[in-house]
């Protein structure tokens, strides 16, 4: 009976650190470390940049949700997250935890990364609790255009821990997720609308009319493809049949289901266009990651 207790527990705080949002930032964080490698990966420093990653990813989102306990008590989509339903007392403990974790992600990324790893995570980490979480998320329509260079510091952090350096590759990589954040979160506003109102976050779909929101979604997803298409050019590596044939197709299913959304919005639509996103962005630098190792193979 004490094991399963513990094991209870266990997975309520493994749920608070909101896994199907950091593995995704993890992955793309294993990605920019791979396109950063110039040699056949260090897999010690492999290992550091990937336990920093979990830790620095977990812990602002434990944080996050200690702090968005409020609004996730009031929201249909959030109401069953461990917080709002009491299951982890007093509620504080939750937030030490990712203090914790966010500590020990700093500190691997200073002593057993390099310095520019380091800088990168904190000031992802900083964005995304203070910017994004505290002084914007409440406030302004902009909060997840403020708030999204912290979806790009994993990419940067594994880029600069393979490579010491953030250079024009790096930035492009991390433009990516900088441009995807809006046009997810902003497809999954248009299909819970009400929640939004009701917590009072002013998401840009809750705040102007759907014409002008399924606009900067359609305009946000070009921009991202767009980008996707340039990396080839950037940087020669990835100038492959793989990556250009699967950046085409992936990024043409996007933008066609972004058009849906802008010719005929629907909440139907939106959501269809939000549960693509994810696979997109898993998929695209899934083949990074793949055309990155090929390319350490052939050298």
């Amino acid at each position: 009976m004490r094991t399963s207790a513990i094991t209870q527990s266990i997975q309520i705080y493994f749920k608070v650190t909101k896994p199907n949002v950091w593995w995704l930032l993890v992955f793309v964080g294993a990605a920019g470390y791979f396109s950063g490698s110039n040699v056949p990966p260090n897999f010690l420093n492999l290992f550091f940049t990937i336990a920093a990653l979990i830790l620095g990813s977990a812990g602002a989102e434990t944080i996050a949700n200690y702090l968005e306990r409020d609004i996730d008590a009031v929201m249909e989509r959030t109401k069953k997250r461990p917080l709002p339903m009491g299951l982890i007392s007093p509620p504080e403990n939750a937030f030490a935890l990712g203090l914790a974790m966010v500590a020990l992600s700093l500190l691997v990324s200073l002593l057993l990364l390099n310095i520019p790893a380091f800088l990168v995570m904190l000031l992802g980490i900083l964005d995304y609790v203070i910017v994004y979480v505290i002084l914007t998320k409440r406030r302004t329509a902009w909060n997840i255009v403020l708030g999204s260079p912290a979806g790009a510091a994993p990419v940067l952090v594994g880029y600069a821990a393979a490579s010491g350096v953030i250079d024009s590759t790096a930035l492009l990589l991390g433009s990516f997720v900088m441009l995807w954040i809006p046009s997810h979160v902003w497809s999954l506003a248009l299909k819970y609308k009400e929640d939004y109102v009701r917590a009072g976050i002013p998401m840009l779909p809750t705040v102007t009319s759907e014409k002008t929101a399924v606009r900067c979604i359609a305009g946000t997803v070009i921009l991202l493809v767009a980008s996707s298409l340039l990396l080839p050019i950037i940087s020669l590596r990835f100038f492959t049949a793989i990556y250009l044939a699967a950046a085409t197709l992936l990024g043409t299913v996007l933008i066609v289901l972004s058009l849906l959304v802008l010719l005929k919005p629907s909440r139907s639509r939106a959501w269809r266009l939000f549960k693509f996103t994810s696979p997109y962005l898993a998929v695209l630098y899934g083949v990074i990651i793949v055309e990155s190792l090929l390319g350490l193979l052939n050298a």
